[in-house]
């Protein structure tokens, strides 16, 4: 894909199927060329050239449990689990990622997401025991019950949809001013894509999808959601807002949605940041996929 999606394409080898050998760990973090990511607190560190900062692993806090996030070039790359970690607010992160090349934005999205698992994840669910790392910092165990859980992704539906050579685009009162994007919901328990795309459309925005079809994905660090990005006809331009959903909502046209990607200010509304797939999935759209 030439188009390639915010938080993709990181470098990490993530060596799954070696998390579970025994001395792995340890045999890791003795490596000469470990490293650890540094952080500040959920909020990535940036090097004077924009790209993400690691440090010797040897400045890591002391009594922070460290997850290996896996291997870049060969060498071990670390992450402190801080329970503590926050962030900062997302206009900082917001500044940072403009810089970041795509692979940076990839590795950091999977230790963002991971120190905030293990952060909201202390207890076991089964029995309320507190559990302890394993697998090199990508699962917890229960030492009571012996219930084991790993870190979860929440699947989140983003869609245009799509009538007569137009798309419609919709924007929330917490937006900056001009912003609109492509609308979006949770995927809920027992319902598939292609029903979680036709249910957000109608719910949102009162317009009934008639087809489906995905165009591609892309992991959202905040906290932890994979965004499938979706294009879906509709039989009706006409538009019921849901009010508590929505601020606005309007169809643009190829040349309004190629004008705000462009940032021409014109345009009709000003588009997502690059990093969010919302963005790429109005480039595809422009591309014909």
């Amino acid at each position: 894909m030439k188009i390639m999606p915010g938080f993709t394409g990181s470098p990490l080898e993530r060596i799954d199927n070696e998390r579970d050998h025994p001395g792995m760990l340890e045999q890791r973090r003795a490596d000469p060329a470990a490293r650890l990511l540094r952080m500040a607190g959920l909020d990535p560190v940036a090097t004077p050239d924009g790209r993400l900062d690691w440090a010797p692993l040897d400045e890591a806090p002391a009594g922070v449990e460290l997850a290996l996030l896996g291997l870049i070039d060969g060498a071990p790359r670390f992450v402190a689990l801080d329970p503590d970690a926050a962030g900062s607010g997302h206009n900082l992160i917001w500044r940072l990622l403009d810089g970041f090349p795509p692979g940076e934005a990839g590795t950091y999205a999977a230790a963002r997401s991971l120190i905030d698992w293990h952060a909201r994840h202390r207890f076991c669910a089964r029995c309320g025991t507190a559990t302890e790392i394993f697998r090199a910092g990508w699962a917890r165990r229960c030492g009571n019950c012996g219930a084991e859980h790993f870190p979860r992704t929440d699947p989140v539906v983003i869609m245009l949809a799509e009538h007569d050579g137009r798309v419609l685009v919709g924007r929330q009162p917490r937006f900056p001013a001009g912003r609109y994007s492509a609308l979006a919901g949770f995927v809920e328990v027992g319902e598939s894509i292609e029903e979680a795309v036709a249910r957000e459309l109608f719910e949102e925005a009162g317009v009934r999808a008639t087809s489906v079809r995905y165009l591609t994905s892309q992991p959202w660090p905040f906290p932890s959601s994979l965004m499938i990005a979706c294009a879906a006809t509709v039989e009706s331009d006409a538009i019921t807002l849901d009010a508590n959903e929505l601020e606005h909502a309007m169809w643009v046209d190829r040349d309004g949605v190629a004008a705000a990607l462009a940032n021409d200010p014109r345009a009709p509304f000003i588009a997502p940041p690059p990093y969010a797939i919302a963005n790429t999935l109005f480039a595809l759209w422009l591309a014909g996929e």
